[in-house]
């Protein structure tokens, strides 16, 4: 069984989009008088000027590693943020470290780190699953690249755009 709908009837101007037009050009009109008399900024001048002192606290950029106030590594290897990336951007080749070496409790070290900027989608589980606090997002938007091989960021790039961060790091806790 068919179902009628009934359509209001349109006026002249409806048919012939008048009300739309002139909406329109209502607003074009306001933009224009905003750029003429400076009464406002429409468009941002993208490399000159940029939105990183207006980023809300929340904000995800890109993941990075971190070094602790030693210099040493704070990721352990234990591949639980290669296993919980959902694009598969993080690949992780651990190490064992050596038995003479004074850290030898932690078992494994990354030997290679890479994070594909291609691949991310700043979704920042990876952050929240480090248990030693090793990956962080930073706040950064323009991340560019000349091939896809610029775009995979390895650990040694990661750890120089990460930096350094203070505080308890577990692996290193003499009391852990």
């Amino acid at each position: 069984m068919a179902l009628i709908v009934n359509r209001p009837k349109l006026s002249l101007a409806e048919r012939c989009y008048l009300p739309a037009i002139f909406s329109g050009l209502v607003i074009t009109w306001n933009h224009l008088k905003r750029a003429i008399f400076n009464k406002g900024i429409v468009t941002m001048q993208y490399p000159e000027q940029k939105w990183d002192a207006n980023l809300p606290d929340w904000y995800r950029g890109a993941p990075t590693l971190v070094a602790d106030e030693h210099g040493k590594d704070r990721c352990v290897a234990c591949q639980l943020c290669e296993f919980i990336c959902p694009p598969r951007a993080i690949t992780i080749k651990p190490m064992e470290i050596p038995s003479e070496d004074k850290w030898k409790k932690v078992e494994k070290r990354p030997d290679e780190f890479d994070i594909d900027m291609a691949r991310c989608i700043y979704c920042g589980l990876c952050e929240e699953v480090c248990p030693e606090q090793a990956i962080f997002l930073r706040k950064d938007y323009s991340i560019t690249g000349l091939s896809r091989a610029d775009m995979v960021h390895d650990k040694k790039t990661l750890y120089k755009l990460g930096g350094v961060r203070t505080g308890l790091v577990f692996k290193w806790n003499e009391l852990k």
